[in-house]
């Protein structure tokens, strides 16, 4: 099994790292057949910023699992939010099935947003002033990244719900804090 070690294991956006588990035969293959094409191995003082996200792992997944249902439910509520994708949304289609699989959901869901443009699009995500735009799930800050982030105006459909839908993570912020960048977003639009 390989994990990634730089989203929730770090913790801290800090660290490129991975996890690689398996049977001592399959390790001992890697190591022999594959490892050195495979680049570098994780540095010591990458090591130890790894453990020192383990040490905070689980205060961290207990604040972000309590945060992500109120943003949720105030992106549902919202007028200018069309979607909202959660495993652990009552309303979610496999909600039960993720239940049994999961014990939380963490940070990461996706909303549709009612935009006629890329513009408005752009306009929501450049409103946020706390929220970054960036793809490094797992650490301790909100982020999104908009579906439409590669396309050009041109090739904006408002029909394709993908060019309007938006990927958030929830990080360790306060709820009311984000909730209040997300108004200055929808603002925008």
């Amino acid at each position: 099994m390989l994990q990634s070690a730089t989203k929730y294991i770090n913790g801290h956006s800090d660290v490129i790292a991975g996890v690689l588990c398996g049977t001592s035969g399959m390790i001992t293959k890697i190591f022999k057949s594959e490892y050195m094409n495979m680049g570098i191995g994780t540095t010591p003082f990458n090591a130890w910023l790894l453990i020192r996200g383990l040490r905070t792992i689980n205060i961290r997944l207990e604040k972000i699992s309590k945060t992500t249902p109120i943003i949720v439910n105030y992106l549902k509520n919202h007028e200018k939010v069309e979607t909202v994708v959660f495993p652990f949304d009552k309303d979610f289609p496999q909600y039960e099935l993720a239940k049994q699989q999961m014990e939380g959901a963490c940070g990461l869901f996706s909303f549709t947003i009612k935009a006629k443009t890329l513009k408005e699009v752009e306009n929501f995500c450049e409103g946020l002033q706390h929220i970054l735009m960036a793809v490094s799930w797992g650490g301790h800050e909100s982020l999104i990244i908009p579906g439409c982030a590669s396309i050009s105006e041109d090739e904006f459909k408002a029909e394709n719900t993908d060019h309007r839908r938006i990927r958030m993570y929830v990080g360790l912020e306060d709820p009311d804090y984000l909730i209040k960048d997300l108004e200055r977003g929808f603002n925008m639009i």
